[in-house]
């Protein structure tokens, strides 16, 4: 359903920019005759004499002109907006083909010292973030990271669920807001930050009180003396004169109407896109808490006018601005109506008004982005299920159906169930590749999601709120001069602690103690069950030691055995990779050796 969706939307992109194309190269030779046609106009009427006949056509051209301007302005904002649209289509086709995603994958958020984000892949390439991660705003993508670092409350959790299943009914709508807000992708500018420190630095203030009572009279002068000198008196001489002065004016104070240009006209298009994707919240009408929430955010408190309309009103002052860089049209503009100035004071007077309205807007709309990321995750994933979330670790307990690793294909993933209301740790044994450090990953990753408020790779998902802390990529360290092993004990130090602490833990550890010899391996790891069971700890262990399997017999209520075996065929290894419930009683490792030319012999 999805992959149809985004096929037909990418055939009517490329059809739109095609035709969009067309009407840019129209728009571009009818500019061009009118200025050749103008000038040979003008030079006519230069033969009569009449030099309002003459100032008359230059003004009409000039207009003429500048309406084809704008219109080829328009018209480029809708190609791109096109091409946008198609790009983002693209992109979901690819992702859908297991190619990458090209919003962020969030590896700036990479923390080995982080409790399970290293572990699970919740950062960086090929990691749960690269799959969900649909913002374009810095505001966002730190919004979804912050959601991926640490489980939600309950009712946050449950909000977000709501709003994802509302919003990912309209693929439509995400869709639209999604291309009003690409313009942020790989931007370095974080707008939110730009605007509120543009609007407090003091150099960016404008006008005396002369210019402020003059600017705005200035094209009613002109209009008064073009009537004088038809009907009364000729005034024209004047009026060149006064239009000179002010073209000398507006170079004399060019350095400092630059300087407040060049610092806001990076941002007057991302300000009207922006304003696009924040009128797309304005419109609908929502039953999600939520979203409600968040479109009260939007309003503008005292006002009657919307967020949207506030700040598409600063992007078309800061385009008007911008047309100075136009030096014919710029000259004549600033000749009638001292037009730099009359821009630059009617952005500082947008801001003394409004600058202090939209910072809660900014905050909204990250949030929205990161919620949409959730809703496209659902929409492409319609098998996919909400979690059911509880509170009480004491009186519940993990429980899963056909659940899968959501970064694995799933052609080639391996469905399992799982059920702990019996005990309180799961200690999984088995061969080599048999999938335990997959399983526990994937127990992890979706238990992420579910914290995040989004849909995981399973039929059913219960789980209780837990704080979650991993044990399996264990590493030395060079610069701090640690060893594999000591890099093991101060993990596992790090989660005894933290067990201890903290009684709503849920560990994932993989292969303790692997830095040391087997003898000391057996005992230390049998050592730190008993620790974690005497801390009444919850979680899951896996590993290849099967003796530490009869301590399920000892501690019966507490520690319930599970493993992954193969199938041996010949010299065949089969893997199902299906959790099963009892210890493992078939392991792999010389056959894996015996594949590489190595025989291992046994001792009698």
């Amino acid at each position: 359903m999805s992959l149809a969706f985004y096929q037909n939307n990418i055939k009517s992109a490329k059809e739109n920019i095609n035709q969009l194309e067309r009407q840019i190269t129209q728009n571009s030779f009818l500019r061009l005759a009118i200025m050749l046609g103008g000038g040979i106009l003008v030079f006519q009427l230069f033969k009569t004499n009449n030099i309002f006949l003459v100032l008359g056509s230059i003004l009409g051209i000039i207009l003429l002109f500048v309406f084809f301007v704008f219109r080829g302005s328009k018209i480029e904002r809708k190609l791109q907006e096109a091409k946008v649209f198609l790009q983002i289509n693209e992109n979901e086709i690819n992702m859908l083909e297991g190619q990458p995603n090209m919003y962020a994958d969030g590896a700036e958020f990479e923390d080995p010292k982080h409790p399970y984000t290293s572990d699970l892949d919740i950062f960086g390439a090929h990691s749960l973030f690269a799959k969900v991660n649909r913002c374009a705003t810095k505001d966002g993508i730190s919004d979804l990271a912050s959601w991926m670092l640490q489980a939600a409350p309950k009712q946050t959790m449950e909000q977000r669920q709501a709003a994802a299943d509302e919003l990912s009914q309209d693929p439509e709508h995400l869709q639209q807001f999604q291309t009003k807000m690409l313009f942020n992708l790989g931007s370095k500018i974080n707008l939110r930050t730009y605007i509120q420190s543009y609007f407090h630095d003091k150099a960016m203030d404008f006008g005396s009180a002369f210019m402020r009572a003059y600017v705005p009279i200035v094209p009613y002068i002109f209009l008064v003396g073009i009537l004088v000198s038809l009907f009364y008196y000729d005034l024209s001489a004047y009026l060149i004169g006064l239009g000179i002065a002010h073209l000398l004016w507006t170079m004399s104070q060019a350095g400092k109407v630059s300087l407040f240009s060049n610092k806001i006209d990076k941002i007057g298009v991302s300000l009207i896109a922006f304003a696009d994707a924040i009128k797309l919240i304005e419109e609908r009408n929502y039953k999600a808490e939520l979203l409600q929430q968040l479109q009260q955010q939007l309003r503008i408190k005292d006002q009657d006018k919307k967020l949207s309309e506030v700040i598409r009103e600063l992007g078309k002052l800061i385009d008007k601005l911008d047309v100075r860089n136009n030096m014919l049209v710029g000259a004549i503009l600033n000749m009638l109506s001292l037009w730099d100035f009359k821009q630059v004071m009617a952005i500082n007077k947008w801001k003394d008004q409004y600058q202090d309205t939209i910072v809660s807007g900014f905050g909204a709309m990250s949030t929205y982005e990161a919620l949409l990321s959730l809703c496209i995750l659902k929409y492409n994933h319609p098998d996919w299920v909400q979690p059911h979330i509880t509170e009480d670790v004491q009186q519940h307990s993990l429980q899963c159906k056909a659940l899968n690793h959501p970064l694995i294909d799933a052609g080639k993933a391996v469905a399992n169930d799982y059920d702990g209301h019996d005990h309180h740790i799961a200690l999984i044994t088995g061969s080599n590749m048999a999938g335990k450090s997959t399983f526990l990953r994937t127990v992890g990753i979706n238990a992420v999601l579910a914290y995040a408020g989004a849909v995981v790779c399973a039929q059913e998902f219960h789980i209780p709120i837990y704080r979650l802390v991993t044990y399996m990529r264990i590493k030395d360290s060079l610069n701090e001069s640690t060893s594999t092993f000591k890099a093991e004990l101060d993990r596992m130090k790090f989660i005894l602690d933290r067990v201890a602490q903290l009684p709503d833990s849920f560990f994932l550890i993989d292969e303790m103690l692997r830095g040391t010899n087997s003898v000391d391996k057996y005992l230390g790891s049998k050592a730190i069950i008993k620790k974690l069971i005497g801390l009444q700890g919850q979680g899951m262990l896996a590993t290849h030691d099967l003796q530490l399997a009869e301590m399920a017999k000892d501690y019966p209520s507490d520690l319930k055995n599970y493993h992954f075996d193969i199938q041996v065929q010949g010299n065949e290894m089969l893997f199902d990779y299906k959790l099963k419930e009892g210890p493992c009683t078939i392991f792999n490792a010389s056959m894996l050796l015996k594949g590489i030319g190595v025989l291992v012999e046994n001792e009698n």
